[in-house]
């Protein structure tokens, strides 16, 4: 799937475009795994791999890196582009920049249409395709956090086809941390799920329990989320394997772990499920737009009681990993139908598990699409 970060001595190197840019651009890159890219021309020039910006340290190390690439590479920027997100750090370095260059324009992009764009670029086409951008965190346009979606797209614009249910997420960046949490958001629009989800609220006290319902309920810091990522780490607390995180994309990996222990390989097991692998449900309806919505409560549900159960960990990983994926590649099919397009891109940071991006790609390719992932670049935000 492409390098998971930028680095290893291989950067920079220029990046061809498949459009010529008419101006020369500086693209400030995301809050978390920065990277940043001067474009000028045909070709785009990636900087190493930057960091989090979430402190002076890294700041600084973003300012110089871009001082040497600017004298490198000889651009001078008239066009910043920034994530549409209002709160990130490189926002506030956009507006910076602009005013230190002289640059004429800011322009700001939705994070999962960069996503999508990068993969295209990174093909050498422009497009349109079906784009499905499964990740964390990325700032939408109805100001709620996005992170499963099914976009057609091209360099240009995009429109969401399809999307995650909205979760809340009690305490906003704590629950990325605290599974439990995204669980007792899910709790919050379905009380009678309780039992279902009790081994992951099993180390939560009561108190602890009933003041961060209240939260989601009433939308204190409770921002309503699509997140793929929020639904990996939903899936494996109620699995009773991680309620808890030391650090980013733990309960996921965790997740990805148990599954290929439970299977032999991501083809083998759409063909010859492991023996109590059960059928999970995963329903999808169209909203009032028309935009097909994947509803995860049914399958965290079912998850949960099936491990309460005495269904193995690892069969029930697998099952959660092949289920997401029938899912999504019927949302994806669904919508290459409608918009008459026969390409299908994956991309953001869940790609990085391999189960579900090969699993994916096989489903996708059987139904006669041609599948682009990651190449160059890394699925991740850099």
């Amino acid at each position: 799937a492409g390098r998971l970060r930028s680095g290893g001595g291989k950067w920079p190197l220029p990046l061809p475009l498949p459009v010529a840019s008419p101006e020369p651009i500086l693209a400030v890159g995301p809050h978390l795994k920065n990277t940043f890219t001067l474009a000028r021309g045909d070709s785009a020039y990636l900087s190493q791999h930057i960091g989090d910006l979430e402190s002076l340290d890294t700041l600084g190390h973003f300012q110089a890196s871009l001082e040497v690439f600017r004298t490198l590479f000889g651009v001078e920027p008239s066009v910043v582009v920034r994530d549409l997100h209002p709160g990130y750090l490189s926002t506030r370095v956009a507006g910076e920049m602009a005013d230190t260059l002289g640059a004429v324009e800011i322009m700001a992009v939705q994070h999962h249409h960069a996503h999508v764009a990068a993969v295209l670029a990174d093909h050498g086409t422009t497009g349109p395709a079906v784009g499905l951008a499964f990740d964390g965190t990325g700032y939408g346009e109805d100001g709620r956090i996005w992170g499963g979606e099914v976009l057609v797209a091209d360099l240009e614009a995009y429109r969401r086809m399809g999307r995650m249910r909205y979760i809340p997420l009690p305490g906003g960046e704590i629950a990325v941390r605290n599974p439990w949490r995204t669980v007792l958001g899910c709790l919050s629009l379905a009380p009678h799920l309780e039992q279902d989800f009790r081994l992951a609220l099993s180390g939560v006290s009561p108190d602890e329990t009933g003041v961060v319902v209240r939260q989601a309920e009433k939308g204190v810091n409770a921002p309503l989320a699509s997140s793929t990522g929020r639904l990996f780490d939903a899936a494996a607390a109620v699995l009773g394997l991680r309620t808890r995180c030391s650090y980013e994309g733990q309960a996921a990996m965790e997740l990805e772990a148990a599954a290929w222990e439970g299977t032999v390989s991501a083809e083998t097991v759409l063909e010859d499920p492991p023996p109590g692998c059960p059928g999970l449900p995963f329903p999808v309806a169209r909203d009032r737009s028309g935009v097909q919505v994947m509803d995860p409560l049914p399958l965290l549900s079912a998850l949960g009681r099936a491990r309460q159960a005495g269904v193995s960990l690892e069969s029930l990983a697998v099952a959660f990993h092949t289920t997401l994926a029938r899912t999504a590649a019927g949302v994806a099919r669904s919508a290459c139908r409608e918009a008459g397009l026969s390409r299908v891109v994956l991309c953001g940071g869940v790609f990085q598990n391999v189960l579900l991006l090969e699993v994916m790609a096989r489903l996708l390719e059987d139904a006669g699409l041609e599948v682009l992932i990651p190449r160059t670049l890394g699925p991740n935000d850099g």
